[in-house]
Parts: C-alpha cells; sequence; structure tokens
C-alpha cells in the first residue's frame, strides 16, 4: 500500500531560529512555529494553538536563520520526523517534527504575528500613467 509523509503549515515563529553546523559542514537551522486551532465547542467558539519544531537543511536554513525572526509569518513544506532515545536516568523519550523541504516567508521583514501578513509585494504600488496622454502600443 502506498504511504505519504507531506505537510503544509503556515503559522509565526516562536522564537528566534537558530542555525548550527553538523561536522561535515552542512547547515541546520531550528525554530519553533505557532499554529492556532478554531474549534466550535457547543455554541462557543475555542481557539488554542499548536507548536512543531521545524528544521530547514543547507542554504534554505543558513536564509532562514537571516532574514527570520520571531513572529514572523512563514509557510513551511515539509515532511514528519520521529524520533526516539532513552535519558541518562533511564527514561524514554520521543519527539514529532517538522523537516522543511521548502519555507516560504509571508508579510515584510518587519511584521510580528499581530499585524497581519502577506501585504505588500509589487501589488501594493501606485499605478503608474502616460502623462503625454499617447498610448503607447509596443506592435
Amino acid at each position: 500500500m502506498a504511504s505519504l509523509n507531506r505537510v503544509v503549515l503556515i503559522g509565526n515563529l516562536t522564537r528566534d531560529p537558530e542555525l548550527r553546523y553538523i561536522p561535515s559542514g552542512t547547515a541546520i537551522c531550528t525554530f519553533g512555529l505557532a499554529m492556532n486551532e478554531r474549534y466550535k465547542q457547543g455554541e462557543e467558539w475555542r481557539e488554542k494553538a499548536v507548536f512543531v519544531d521545524i528544521n530547514v537543511w543547507g542554504k534554505q536554513g543558513e536564509n532562514c536563520s537571516e532574514y527570520l525572526g520571531k513572529g514572523r509569518q512563514v509557510c513551511v513544506e515539509g515532511r514528519l520526523n520521529y524520533s526516539s532515545w532513552e535519558t541518562d536516568e533511564g527514561q524514554k523519550r520521543s519527539k514529532l517534527d517538522v523537516t522543511a523541504d521548502r519555507v516560504v516567508f509571508l508579510g515584510s521583514r518587519g511584521e510580528s504575528a499581530g499585524s497581519g501578513g502577506g501585504g505588500g509585494g509589487a501589488g501594493a504600488r501606485a499605478p503608474v500613467s502616460n502623462s503625454s496622454g499617447e498610448d503607447d502600443v509596443p506592435f
């Protein structure tokens, strides 16, 4: 039977990204991502936060470290990764995180979680008009 391990998340960074390098020299950037889940319980709407750790490898990880900060909104596409280990005291631990294949920066660099997002860009510029009154047709 076929299987698929794919996630797409849109949320805000819970902390500034941390960049480190493994012995081979490859970069790995880690950060936390928070997403809000809204649901109805009886007659009342409730909201809860869902948190997940994100790992971004290579040049894309270096870019995340340089351009992202706490509160910044991103879209992460990647896959779930499960890890388990035993502590020095013999306790078994496990963790589910996301290894990102693609990270899209949303909003502008100066925006934080509370200021909306997705605005700006080329579509926000004022239209340019031809003040000569003549139509410039390229054909």
